[in-house]
């Protein structure tokens, strides 16, 4: 706990997490929303929502990700230099 309170440990990377699986839920929501809700070309819709929903939330949350490890990787560097 006292790592979370002095910033020696990141809580982002867990919360990150969890808007991920949110995002992913909201993302199928609304695609099957659009495919029930639309008269033609609402199946085709929905299926491009869910499809691009899925895959844009992933790379948003790796790019995310991946600064906190370039985070931690520093900070392995810096306890080996000391």
């Amino acid at each position: 706990m006292k790592d979370i309170f002095f910033f020696d440990s990141m809580l982002t990377p867990k919360i990150i997490t969890f808007v991920y699986w949110l995002i992913l839920i909201g993302t199928l929501i609304s695609g099957v929303t659009t495919m029930f809700a639309k008269y033609g070309g609402g199946l085709i819709s929905g299926l491009a929502i869910i499809v691009g929903g899925a895959i844009g939330a992933r790379i948003w949350c790796e790019l995310l990700i991946v600064l906190f490890k370039i985070h931690e990787n520093l900070q392995k560097i810096a306890n080996k230099s000391e």
